[in-house]
């Protein structure tokens, strides 16, 4: 175990995590369930994005890998071990905080062309 990882350990009394030890970030009861029905929801959101969108390919891609970890997995402390996002509760935050993004992806549609061109030397450096 590592150094920041016994520092944020989860605290825990009669086998059942107490608290998180993380201020402001409470102990979720069924860690496995809310993952999987918020990975389901970001996979739901990412079909109206187009295939060929890079951000619908690649977190479609990292999402199912989550899932399915979450999926065979059924041990709290192995699965954030697999998901290597910290405490089971900082990866459920992580998925809700991935899940506002694409919906707002869905509003912006940064697929779709630019509303006009950009300027010429835009990307050159130095000037």
């Amino acid at each position: 175990m590592t150094a920041d990882r016994i520092a944020s350990e989860s605290t825990k009394v009669n086998n059942k995590t107490e608290t998180t030890g993380l201020v402001g970030l409470a102990v979720c009861a069924t860690p496995h369930e809310r993952l999987r029905i918020l990975y389901t929801k970001i996979l739901d959101a990412l079909e109206h994005i187009p295939q060929n969108a890079a951000y619908r390919k690649y977190t479609e891609q990292i999402t199912n890998e989550k899932l399915q970890m979450v999926k065979e997995e059924r041990d709290v402390q192995k699965l954030e071990d697999r998901l290597q996002g910290g405490q089971i509760e900082e990866v459920i935050e992580q998925a809700e905080s991935e899940l506002n993004l694409a919906r707002k992806m869905l509003q912006w549609k940064p697929w779709e062309p630019l509303v006009e061109e950009p300027p010429a030397n835009q990307w050159k450096w130095p000037i």
